[in-house]
């Protein structure tokens, strides 16, 4: 069956209920001492709860704030493994509810509110490529709980690991996409390939709604003047329900790879949107008999 991105989002961010989906982090990624950073570096870190949100006090520990630089260039990042993928760009709001992972945030909120996510889908093992969140928002109850809204910031691939407890910390490597090694095809650059995914984005949406008996009407600016490469972060956070496709996208270190990629998948969804709404238009649903 053709993949069916959710095209049309609701105006709110999803609500991630940030329950440990693996049972042991340690089975993510292998083993590794942990790095260090400088004085100088940890000094600048200033604690900046206050001004994100509500309610953040001292923690049920006393959190160390975790070192982000280290001597060979990576950088050390708490990890989060949740059901979802984080795009560059897009936010998502999380409840934390888990013991570790309220440790966790307290130390976040005291350092410089960054923390990674990385998918973890229910076999229990966590991707190597993830998404830096950034805390924009949030706020803590009375019993510890954290709800908090994150900002997608840049990716990253996990070198080794740092330490498993109370919570995964890992040295991480950012990742860019790379420029093509060699001109394009005509109409295969990645300006080219954006125009055509927004084109099919649109037929998508229209034909949609058309299904769900929603009154047709004009699709507005779904490029948003965005460059390629930020777009087709905003294409793949729109292929809600398919995570490992997402995650895919993701890992893709080619703007123009993954835009070709979207753009295939959002032709199946077309083609598979078209025969289901010429067989509704066929056989038609009987009325009711009362």
């Amino acid at each position: 069956m053709a993949l069916l991105p959710q095209i049309l989002h609701s105006p709110h961010p999803r609500l991630a209920a940030a329950a440990s989906p693996s049972p042991s982090p340690s089975r993510a990624f292998p083993r590794a001492p942990r790095l260090h950073a400088s004085a100088s570096r940890r000094g600048r870190l200033a604690a900046a709860a206050g001004a994100s949100g509500s309610g953040s006090g001292p923690g049920p520990s006393s959190p160390e704030p975790y070192p982000p630089e280290s001597d060979d260039g990576l950088v050390e990042l708490p990890l989060f493994p949740l059901p979802l993928v984080l795009f560059p760009d897009a936010t998502h709001a999380l409840h934390i509810f888990e013991f570790r992972y309220r440790i966790m945030m307290h130390t976040v909120l005291q350092t410089d509110l960054r923390f990674g996510v990385v998918f973890a889908g229910s076999g229990g093992s966590a991707a190597e490529v993830g998404c830096v969140g950034e805390v924009v928002k949030h706020e803590r109850l009375a019993d510890d709980r954290f709800f908090l809204i994150c900002k997608g910031q840049q990716r990253f691939r996990v070198a080794r690991v740092v330490r498993t407890k109370p919570y995964l910390v890992a040295a991480v490597q950012w990742l860019e996409d790379r420029p093509p090694a060699e001109a394009p095809a005509p109409g295969e650059d990645a300006e080219a390939l954006a125009a055509d995914v927004e084109a099919l984005m649109r037929d998508v949406i229209r034909i949609a709604n058309r299904l769900n008996g929603k009154p047709e009407k004009e699709v507005g600016d779904l490029r948003r003047g965005l460059f390629p490469t930020p777009f087709s972060f905003y294409v793949g956070n729109t292929f809600e329900g398919a995570p490992r496709e997402q995650q895919a996208l993701l890992e893709l270190e080619d703007t123009a790879a993954r835009l070709r990629r979207e753009r295939d998948t959002l032709r199946n969804t077309l083609n598979y949107l078209t025969a289901a709404s010429a067989v509704k238009d066929a056989f038609p649903s009987s009325p009711s008999s009362g």
